[in-house]
């Protein structure tokens, strides 16, 4: 039986080469092979380029930001301690002379007499 196996792989095999004849490879075979292989992966590379690119890019920032929200910053009042009303008084101070000033009411004294 294993003698009749090898006999019908044999035929298979002589009929696959009868229908596959031999190619004579030339001299550019592998050059030629791989331009085709390269020109295929040229737009996959290109992009997986791109996107390497891109995410250098972006953890660069991201340290970047990192590093400039860690260090502190120096200002005459904390951000918490003035009010906004304070903070565009300050921005915005009068060029007018100090005769003209905010005005105090006081109240009146009670009279006595009643």
């Amino acid at each position: 039986m294993r003698v009749r196996d090898d006999e019908k792989l044999d035929a298979l095999f002589r009929a696959f080469a009868g229908a596959c004849p031999d190619r004579d490879p030339s001299a550019n075979f592998m050059p030629n092979l791989w331009r085709r292989i390269e020109a295929r992966q040229t737009f996959a590379f290109s992009f997986r380029r791109m996107a390497n690119a891109l995410a250098t890019a972006a953890l660069a920032l991201s340290i970047a930001l990192g590093v400039y929200m860690a260090l502190p910053r120096t200002s005459a009042t904390p951000m918490g301690a003035q009010s906004y009303i304070e903070a565009l008084a300050e921005a915005n101070a009068l060029d007018a002379p100090d005769i003209v000033g905010p005005v105090h009411l006081d109240p009146a004294p009670a009279e006595s007499g009643r």
